[in-house]
């Protein structure tokens, strides 16, 4: 069984959702299930499938807010450092 959504003729959508899924998944969304024996059992996994394509088509993805590194951790990272180029400074042949 297929699914098939024109994503541009649908009145379910508005314009920016249909911009959004057209820029992330196509003009049409299509599902195919041929999962089990019965045509009906077929036919809602296929419209499970289409909603969940649109669903993530549709989804808005969260800002990244930038973070600096804690004070702490700045002096951690340097103390290893240091204590690394020690390990290495000793393993050197005396001078």
């Amino acid at each position: 069984m297929e699914a098939i959504l024109d994503v541009e003729a649908s009145s379910a959508l508005t314009d920016v959702q249909k911009r959004r899924v057209v820029a992330k998944a196509g003009p049409t969304l299509r599902a195919v299930a041929q999962d089990e024996r019965s045509q009906l059992r077929n036919r809602e996994l296929a419209v499970e499938r289409l909603v969940e394509q649109l669903r993530q088509a549709l989804k808005v993805p969260r800002r990244r807010v930038a973070t600096k590194p804690t004070k702490a951790s700045r002096e951690r990272r340097l103390e290893s450092k240091k204590r690394r180029s020690t390990t290495k400074r000793l393993r050197r042949r005396p001078d």
